[in-house]
């Protein structure tokens, strides 16, 4: 289950063009909807990702969706408690290593957007809420369709996407098991540490 989630995690995902407050300010399954949709053209046009040209993804990633994504919170519902005893430095450490791996991870999968579209499944939720689940499928002309949940919160009258499920699968969850591991062997320096130690093992591959 861990590599097809890894697989099957869209990449647009990580790459959401935003033009304008409007889609902040929407009701949160328009909110998504629209980015989705942007970001799959986006991605269809974008040749030098398409190449799989890490600085490119790296750019549109820290432009574009970094300032509508919660990644404070994401880290912090990662590491778990633990959060609350990291001192600010390592906070700002397993913030800046966390994101490399997750980049490095998922980077091969924007090469693979060609042909899928966005599906919505009808909001449950109330709009008015400050947190709200929207749900969604992304339709491929191969295969079935791929489960893709987000978590989101309002803040300042704008959406934050803070986790992810794919298949079924939340992205915080999966981490936090992981990171727990680290954690309970080597205290928040040796989560650090590992985290760093994979991002140059990618590097070094790349």
């Amino acid at each position: 289950m861990k590599s097809k989630f890894l697989k099957l995690l869209p990449a647009f995902v990580f790459a959401a063009v935003m033009t304008g407050a409007a889609w902040s300010q929407s009701a949160p399954d328009k909110f998504v909807e629209d980015l989705s949709t942007k970001v799959i053209e986006r991605l269809k046009s974008d040749k030098q990702i398409q190449a799989g040209d890490l600085n490119r993804i790296s750019e549109l990633v820290d432009t574009t969706l970094m300032p509508h994504v919660n990644f404070e919170r994401m880290t912090a519902l990662s590491v778990g408690r633990a959060w609350r005893e990291a001192t600010p430095e390592q906070k700002k450490q397993l913030m800046s290593e966390f994101r490399t791996l997750l980049l490095r991870t998922y980077s091969n999968a924007f090469t693979a957007v060609r042909d899928q579209s966005i599906s919505m499944k009808p909001f449950r939720g109330n709009a008015a809420d400050a947190e709200v689940i929207v749900r969604s499928e992304i339709v491929q002309t191969r295969g079935e369709p791929i489960q893709l949940d987000y978590r989101l919160e309002k803040a300042d009258n704008s959406w934050k996407i803070y986790d992810l499920n794919v298949l079924g699968v939340w992205l915080v969850q999966t981490y936090r098991n992981q990171f727990a591991q680290e954690i309970s062997a080597a205290g928040i320096e040796g989560l650090i540490k590992s985290l760093a130690d994979k991002n140059k093992s990618f590097a070094a591959k790349t």
